[in-house]
């Protein structure tokens, strides 16, 4: 008998040939995801519809960086984004497909500035509104748990304009679909 390591809850630990051990071990795999499943669906749904039960998105840190894959249907981009909440500001290196590299620099007060290091060029641009507070979701819906990327994720809806997941384990961002159909997955949240 060769003994193999990792075992869930200490059995499985042994097996008498290789294919046995590799059928176990995706048997086992199916398990851990059935029991993680099954304890999420019991602590997330205690019944239909909205309740006190449903979970509450977790409010942002007030700094935090992340690394964004993006993807608009027409165009792709990879965005380091720099959120800082206490100063006010949120600053983005967007990495287009093939494309310059566009810095935007964006302020609570609405004002925006994009601009390339490349060349002397700036657009000033004001918004009514300025960066997202931290607890952005407050009143966000309550959608239910879907799989995402790999990740099971609660997911919520604000305002028919964004569908938000976050990881059911870790309470980070993972996901975000917007109402025009881009998409961004969360690759980095530090």
């Amino acid at each position: 008998m060769r003994r193999r390591g990792g075992g869930f809850g200490g059995v499985g630990n042994c097996c008498s040939s290789s294919s046995g051990c590799r059928q176990f071990g995706k048997m086992e795999r199916v398990m851990k995801l059935c029991i993680t499943w099954l304890v999420v669906m019991g602590s997330v749904y205690g019944g239909v519809g909205k309740s006190s039960r449903d979970p509450v998105p977790a409010t942002w840190p007030d700094q935090f960086h992340s690394l964004l894959y993006i993807n608009n249907s027409e165009s792709l981009q990879v965005t380091d984004l720099w959120y800082d909440w206490p100063n006010g500001r949120n600053f983005n290196i967007i990495q287009k497909q093939l494309g310059r590299k566009l810095y935007d620099l964006e302020w609570n007060n609405g004002t925006s500035f994009y601009y390339y290091l490349d060349k002397e060029e700036c657009r000033k641009m004001h918004f009514e509104v300025g960066i997202l507070r931290p607890d952005w979701l407050r009143d966000a819906r309550y959608v239910g748990v879907e799989s995402v990327d790999g990740f099971l994720c609660n997911v919520w809806e604000k305002a028919n304009f964004i569908h938000y997941y976050e990881d059911v384990l870790t309470n980070r961002p993972l996901h975000w679909i917007f109402f025009t159909g881009m998409s961004v997955h969360v690759m980095t949240f530090e």
